[in-house]
């Protein structure tokens, strides 16, 4: 016998729509997100909330998925039982599509005023070929719980 890592995504929270990542985020809408992090990082940003990171593929600003798949990936450098996932509702505002690498966009789209880029699946910009999403203000995002890998017994 050996210990798998299972992800498991309860529906606790029917009012917030969980979409499918390829499909276009609505402007003004509140959508079920996540931030793959360690389990310390995890309880220092429920203590004091998400930071904008200084950089990244989009530029500033918070990195989630609707994708509970991607999130669980991160931090890619830790093992699985390291790992926690911040599920959070997100008030996404104005979204820019960033649909390739080399937008005009790419690392700008708050300076146009848009709240939120996003990447579309299998669109050449996440070597995964999943969906990701960065909200340029923390505000937008309210934390519902995190989320933990549970350990079950496989043969």
């Amino acid at each position: 016998m050996r210990d798998l890592n299972m992800w498991a995504e309860n529906d606790l929270y029917p009012g917030v729509p969980c979409l499918e990542s390829y499909s276009v985020s609505w402007f003004g809408k509140i959508y079920r997100m996540y931030h793959g992090t360690s389990r310390s990082a995890a309880q220092q940003i429920k203590r004091c909330g998400f930071q904008q990171s200084q950089d990244g593929m989009l530029g500033r600003g918070v990195y989630l998925s609707r994708d509970l798949n991607k999130a669980t990936r991160y931090p890619l450098h830790l093992p699985e039982h390291q790992r926690a996932v911040i599920r959070v509702k997100v008030d996404v505002g104005r979204v820019k599509k960033i649909d390739h690498q080399g937008h005009p966009l790419q690392k700008t789209w708050h300076d146009h005023g848009y709240d939120t880029a996003w990447c579309p699946p299998n669109c050449g910009m996440v070597p995964s070929g999943l969906e990701e999403d960065c909200v340029w203000d923390p505000q937008r995002i309210q934390i519902i719980d995190v989320i933990h890998p549970k350990v079950q017994s496989g043969y």
